[in-house]
């Protein structure tokens, strides 16, 4: 009998007790969350750089909790609007957390914001006393190869917005193949300021060229706030020609108090010799441009349609909108009717002009003739936390108060045997990586 009731007893308990083996522990910050935020945070929340707080140490993060979670949970930070539902999901810069780690972060907060053992913190990030070049460590250098530098402009405490548009020699006396770049305000301060940068190309292309011969200036590089910089995909640059000039479009607003500013445009060469294959070139490929009506209290659509010539490469997309931006999609109408969902933004953010960098297997191939349509949403109602005034009429225009409509595209144009050796690449690269059939 007393063997029977100790069956039963343990029958009872073991589940119990499985369980209790089975529950999760306690995250803690030196051993779950230290290395997620180093990860994916530290690059701007470090002490002395442009985030308002650093998230480096157990005592600098612990008055943050609250706030950390709030973000991380609604998907704010880190900063990756791409909707998760529709269109590419492959990229090779993406910084947003998985569902695992947001669910490892709220249970911590959740859980008091234990610290853990001091013994399990991650090792130091080593990061450069000023903000450093992104890049260069990648190259095995402290910087780039080349930095060309804007004029200086001061920008006075309240003032209407201003736009610096002067010129810049490149210096340039021979052909040089660029593998990335990167631009910034030349002090923490002048982020305040620069709302964004444009670097425009004027150069005399080849006769023949695909991105043609007139010389007249073309986008090369753009910079806005969140953005870090163009690393070119394997086998693909730009090229600069001797004599090759840098019209500037620099956007500066108030920021309450008077700052002088420069902005440096870092630019990385391939080694003389090498040239890649493909020439990569940064368009502004518009939803709507030169006019816009966004009437008081209402949310808006604009639609846009640029025609490939050539067959392409997409590489990278990035939407480009004001305070009143809501969303922001590209889809392709292929020749054959067919429409494909290339990439969505369905939660932009003013203050992150995030570049989405497809990942190389699923950058989208599209043939000759196909039609790039990006279609953006404005909300101007009260339901946009960012907007100034949602009773105020808006239309196209370059202050930050008035509306814009377009996404910067980096497109590689290809000939039509480039074009299908790269598809017959794709094919034999999925092939590889497709799972093998039941038997």
């Amino acid at each position: 009998m007393k063997r029977v009731l100790f069956l039963l007893s343990a029958a009872l308990l073991s589940p119990a007790m499985a369980s209790a083996a089975d529950a999760p522990t306690t995250p803690t910050f030196t051993k779950d969350i230290a290395p997620i935020f180093k990860e994916k945070c530290e690059a701007c929340h470090r002490p002395d750089s442009m985030a308002p707080m650093s998230l480096v140490t157990y005592a600098e993060t612990r008055p943050w909790v609250r706030s950390i979670k709030a973000r991380v949970t609604d998907r704010q930070m880190p900063p990756w609007q791409i909707d998760r539902s529709v269109g590419i999901q492959k990229f090779k810069n993406d910084r947003s957390l998985t569902d695992e780690q947001i669910a490892l972060i709220t249970r911590w907060a959740d859980a008091g914001a234990p610290q853990g053992d001091p013994k399990d913190m991650p090792a130091p990030k080593q990061w450069p006393d000023d903000q450093g070049w992104s890049f260069a460590p990648l190259f095995g250098q402290k910087e780039p190869d080349m930095i060309i530098k804007s004029y200086e402009f001061t920008m006075p405490a309240v003032s209407q917005d201003v736009w610096d548009k002067r010129v810049t020699p490149s210096g340039i006396t021979e052909p040089r193949w660029v593998r990335a770049i990167e631009i910034r305000p030349e002090t923490l301060k002048g982020r305040k300021i620069v709302h964004h940068a444009i670097a425009y190309l004027e150069q005399t292309e080849p006769a023949g060229s695909a991105l043609g011969g007139t010389g007249l200036p073309a986008p090369f590089m753009e910079w806005a706030v969140g953005k870090q910089g163009e690393m070119m995909r394997p086998d693909t640059g730009k090229l600069l020609l001797p004599g090759a000039k840098f019209h500037w479009d620099i956007h500066y607003s108030q920021a309450g108090e008077e700052i002088t500013n420069k902005v440096e445009m870092g630019i990385y060469f391939y080694p003389k010799g090498q040239e890649p294959k493909f020439r990569t070139s940064l368009s502004l490929v518009p939803a709507a441009l030169g006019t816009m009506d966004i009437r008081p209290n209402t949310v808006s659509l604009a639609e846009g349609f640029t025609v490939l010539r050539e067959a392409a490469r997409i590489e990278s997309f990035q939407p480009h909108m004001h305070l009143r931006g809501k969303a922001m999609m590209v889809e392709a109408i292929l020749p054959t009717g067919g429409k494909q969902v290339i990439s969505l933004v369905s939660d932009f953010n003013f203050n992150w002009m995030t570049t989405y960098v497809y990942a190389d297997d699923v950058a989208p191939l599209l043939p000759k003739g196909t039609i790039l349509k990006v279609t953006a949403w404005h909300d101007n109602t009260v339901a946009k936390k960012s907007n100034p005034d949602p009773n105020q009429w808006v239309g196209w225009g370059d202050r930050t108060v008035d509306e814009m409509a377009h996404a910067w595209i980096n497109i590689v144009f290809m000939k039509e045997e480039d074009f299908k050796a790269e598809q017959e690449k794709r094919r034999a690269t999925v092939s590889q990586t497709a799972p093998a059939p039941q038997q």
